[in-house]
């Protein structure tokens, strides 16, 4: 057993974010964007893991395409990193946790693994539940963290919880993993009770999550180790070799693992989590002015209200309009009722067929 207790949190910072379109962008995806304050969501995230009592250096896994805005942004709040990662091409979560359980220096390493473009407003909650799952993840339990849910949203896979673990401080085994439900299934779930938004965070140990993939995807287990084999290393930046990684199958980490392992816990958690993934979220966490609008940029709003509006190179004027989100970025501007911000994938796939 590694003497070790700290943890290495490995942060995912491989996605596109279309739904917050058109500022989230294929060059600046909205994990580097400042939407929320004066440090952008990857940067708020490598600070939730600083305590030195709690956490070694990061491992940061993403695109290679992003590689000299990441570094950028870990220079902006002077932070390093234990490694680096840059995928050579994108696919999807479960090879690039392997990726980073093969570039840890100790096999049973603690792995705290996050998404980069998610909000957590009370870090020390976060971080309480955290220390509260160590003893079960070293032993050998793969521990997710389920959100609290407050409300019936069907844009999140939701975590049934089973028996309370015997000596954990606060966990249940996990029962079931559930894919994005519709309407009526989500308000089920919320009378039955017991379930809990899927925000894609776990807490393992490296060799045990390695195990596991072998069981249940072993074409992914070997892609990884032989795209890490066979690559190379530019000082604390890794990277993997594409022909090798590119072979490894595209499947989220809860479809490969989580959903088939035998020892999986779910660790409920309160603590102001958003995962920002459209602009209907982004005004339920932002602070509203005196007519109940969030604004964001050089905005004029004159008896309007309950408006998201963000003007970026844009200086915006609204009269008498309500509950819209206007968004201006560059030279484009983008303009629907709130509550459909879902639909914004639909205006990025329709503009795409005229490119």
């Amino acid at each position: 057993m590694s003497g070790n207790n700290l943890i290495t949190p490995v942060i995912l910072s491989g996605g596109s974010g279309t739904r917050l379109w058109p500022v989230s962008t294929d060059e600046r995806p909205k994990q580097f964007l400042n939407l929320t304050g004066p440090l952008s969501m990857f940067q708020m995230t490598l600070e939730r893991c600083q305590s030195s009592d709690l956490f070694e250096l990061p491992i940061i896994v993403g695109s290679a395409r992003h590689a000299a805005l990441t570094e950028e942004q870990m220079d902006e709040i002077g932070t390093r990193a234990a490694a680096h990662i840059l995928e050579p091409c994108a696919r999807n979560t479960a090879p690039a946790i392997a990726l980073a359980a093969l570039a840890c220096a100790d096999p049973q390493a603690l792995m705290l693994v996050m998404p980069s473009d998610h909000v957590i407003k009370n870090v020390p909650e976060f971080q309480n539940a955290v220390r509260d799952s160590i003893p079960l993840a070293r032993a050998r339990w793969l521990v997710t963290f389920g959100i609290a849910p407050n409300g019936p949203e069907t844009g999140y896979g939701y975590i049934q919880q089973g028996s309370p673990i015997v000596g954990s401080v606060n966990s249940f085994s996990a029962k079931r993993f559930v894919e994005k439900p519709n309407r009526e299934n989500a308000e089920k779930m919320l009378d039955d009770g017991g379930y809990h938004w899927n925000a894609g965070i776990f807490l393992f140990r490296a060799d045990n999550y390695l195990q596991a993939l072998g069981e249940h995807a072993p074409e992914m287990l070997e892609a990884a180790k032989s795209a890490m084999n066979h690559g190379h290393k530019e000082g604390h930046q890794i990277i993997p070799q594409e022909a090798a990684f590119a072979c490894a199958p595209s499947d989220s980490i809860d479809y490969a693992v989580m959903e088939k392992a035998e020892k999986v816990a779910v660790t409920p958690i309160d603590p102001g989590w958003s995962d920002v993934g459209s602009w209907d979220s982004l005004f339920e966490i932002s602070t509203e002015d005196d007519q109940s609008n969030v604004t964001s940029g050089k905005v004029l709003a004159i008896n309007a209200k309950d408006n998201l509006i963000h003007a970026d190179g844009f200086e915006i004027a609204a009269f008498g309009v309500h509950d819209l989100i206007i968004v201006a970025s560059g030279n484009k501007v983008m303009i629907m009722p709130r509550g459909q911000s879902q639909n914004v994938k639909k205006i990025v796939t329709e503009l795409q067929k005229g490119d």
